[in-house]
């Protein structure tokens, strides 16, 4: 792209505007009102979304697909030096979710947060900034940069409420294992230049061309692919995950489960198909990523459905289907990716609107245990039923974005030669919508016995304070507005005729090695051939409402299950009982356990990528 062609300017722009309006807030943001600070905040949010949009359906309406932006006077064929911004739709979307997101979480913020001042603000708009120029930058380098710019600011926002020691204690926890894992990226990035004397990733890509799959090339492979590993929270990279979700400020659990953590995903998979993938056998990797994504969708799902602690439980339902992106993504191929993209969206948009609910919850009765909310909100008219529709959604229930990203993914992979991917797949959607109808019904409705806290479920609880002055009567428009907004959004992704053709341009255009290169490298390249979308289907529909039934059975069971004539205690109950609790205590909630379990990973995915190129 020229750059007297005013499109260039977009990428830039989007990346530049938030960093700029984060310094504005800064400078003056202690002198002004605070609902000027917000809607400054709000204003700079959508403007960076437009930018978004427009970068969107720029990618998205040329046949290349993917639209290169040269900055800091390095262009292709000159020395490795500079930026290099490349957007593809799948680029762009993402940066659009993200903006959509800030937006939504900062307009939530108006009557939340009675602490926070232009300095939260500041620090949403940084976020914002490091996530647009992580999923644009074409170099590795920078990936990394703006990776850790949102690492940074992540683990301020984590630990906002620093009078708080449990909130210092899960800021801790993120910043040490997050970073540990950014120094493991960022020496893997140094054995790739060393060896290459490139950091681009078009470069990057044509310096390893040709090369066999050497102990360097996998060991440069595995490190830089740990930092993105710990962000998407794989299992065991995910320790960090729920300590940071239980502590961080509602509306930036948010940003963490509904961007950051996708972001992870984007990332290994952006590295892996532009750098790698001709590289790495591709029948190893799927291998890879089928092992890591089923071993994190179980766990999430298993914890998920043990928790009390509302803002845990989602934390893990965000690990349980962060399991099932990687299975579809790992597939390599336009139907699994585009499955996978539409998945995350719509998961995107159910699950933000539940954070948003629990945060309602917490300012209205004080409490996130749902143990300790039973049957508290009973006089409630509007969210119980917000509750319910999101949880049948995150169950995969049609025609939700998320049940037509499950439908296409499930049967993407299921091609692959993965016959039981659908079984797992509605497994794991039953579970994680099962605990969300479960605690909604116990919270609004009253459902089942009063527990007993003495021999109900283990207190994950912790303790939470509202972060209102005191405690909210009702809640507002502005609380209210993003919820619906988020619900909607992701109704209308499973319903709109001409979502399954966006995806399916976007994923492949994505695949689309050459055209990345020829865009990154000024080189033209012919449009890679379009793949056919995949939309709903019969199957795909039926088991997204078996889904859904399943999730209301066991959330139901879950309830009365006092009722339920089944042994509390015996030979066949023990061990899965002990099972269960060394699980639990595996999440310890000390660091040096997390980061000896980062080290397990590191040894685990290395194991998974170059032991099958050693026994060769």
């Amino acid at each position: 792209m020229a750059p007297s062609d005013p499109v260039s300017a977009l990428a830039p722009l989007a990346v530049g505007v938030p960093v700029v309006g984060a310094c504005l807030l800064l400078s003056v943001g202690r002198w002004v009102p605070r609902p000027l600070a917000d809607g400054t905040a709000v204003a700079v949010a959508a403007v960076v979304l437009a930018l978004d949009v427009l970068l969107l359906v720029r990618t998205a309406g040329d046949p290349a697909g993917h639209l290169a932006t040269w900055i800091g006077g390095w262009g292709p064929g000159g020395p490795a030096l500079g930026i290099a911004l490349v957007a593809d739709p799948l680029a762009a979307g993402a940066a659009v979710i993200a903006a959509a997101l800030t937006v939504a979480a900062l307009v939530y913020t108006w009557r939340y947060l009675d602490s926070a001042r232009a300095h939260f603000q500041a620090l949403v708009l940084l976020f914002l900034a490091g996530t647009t120029g992580f999923v644009l930058s074409g170099d590795l380098f920078d990936m990394f940069v703006f990776f850790e710019l949102m690492g940074a600011v992540a683990y301020a926002l984590t630990g906002f409420k620093v009078e708080d020691p449990t909130a210092v204690q899960g800021a801790l926890a993120f910043g040490v294992v997050n970073s540990f894992g950014a120094y493991l990226t960022l020496t893997g990035i140094g054995v790739l230049y060393a060896a290459t004397g490139q950091l681009g990733l078009a470069p990057l890509a044509v310096a390893l061309a040709g090369r066999s799959p050497s102990a360097l090339v996998v060991g440069g492979f595995v490190l830089v692919l740990t930092g993105f590993c710990v962000k998407a929270a794989l299992v065991p990279f995910h320790f960090w995950l729920d300590d940071a979700h239980a502590v961080a400020p509602t509306p930036v659990c948010v940003l963490f489960s509904g961007i950051m953590v996708e972001l992870g995903l984007y990332g290994v998979f952006r590295v892996t198909t532009v750098v790698f993938g001709p590289v790495l056998p591709a029948a190893d990797l799927h291998r890879t990523f089928l092992v890591l994504g089923t071993a994190t969708a179980l766990l999430g799902a298993l914890l998920c459905f043990l928790q009390r602690h509302l803002k845990r439980l989602l934390a893990y339902s965000t690990i349980a289907h962060v399991g099932l992106f990687a299975i579809a993504l790992g597939t390599l191929g336009p139907a699994g990716t585009s499955g996978a993209a539409l998945y995350m969206v719509g998961h995107a948009g159910v699950k933000a609107s539940l954070f948003l609910i629990a945060g309602v919850i917490l300012d209205r009765y004080g409490s996130v245990d749902e143990i300790d909310l039973h049957g508290r909100g009973r006089r409630a008219r509007v969210l119980p039923w917000l509750m319910l529709l999101a949880g049948l959604a995150l169950a995969g229930l049609p025609p939700f974005g998320v049940g037509l990203g499950k439908t296409v993914a499930e049967e993407a992979v299921a091609e692959t030669g993965v016959p039981w991917a659908p079984a797992l797949f509605v497994l794991v959607s039953a579970v994680t919508g099962a605990a969300v109808l479960r605690a909604a019904c116990r919270i609004y409705f009253g459902a089942g016995a009063a527990p007993d806290k003495r021999t109900g479920e283990e207190d994950t609880s912790g303790r939470e304070e509202a972060e209102v002055g005191g405690l909210l009567t009702r809640a507002p428009l502005t609380m209210l507005g993003p919820i619906v907004a988020l619900l909607a959004g992701g109704l209308l992704l499973g319903v709109l005729p001409a979502v399954p053709q966006a995806f399916a341009g976007a994923a492949d255009h994505f695949l689309d090695r050459a055209g990345y290169l020829g865009a990154a490298l000024g080189v033209p390249a012919h449009p890679a051939p379009p793949s056919h979308p995949s939309g709903w289907t019969t199957s795909g529909v039926v088991l997204g409402i078996v889904s859904a039934l399943l999730a209301v059975l066991l959330a139901a069971a879950a309830l009365f299950r006092h009722r339920i004539p089944l042994p509390a205690s015996g030979p066949a109950v023990r061990p899965l009982t002990a099972a269960v609790a060394r699980l639990r205590a595996l999440h310890s909630g000390h660091i040096g356990d997390y980061v000896a379990w980062l080290l397990v990973g590191v040894a685990v995915l290395g194991a998974l990528v170059g032991l099958p190129l050693l026994a060769r």
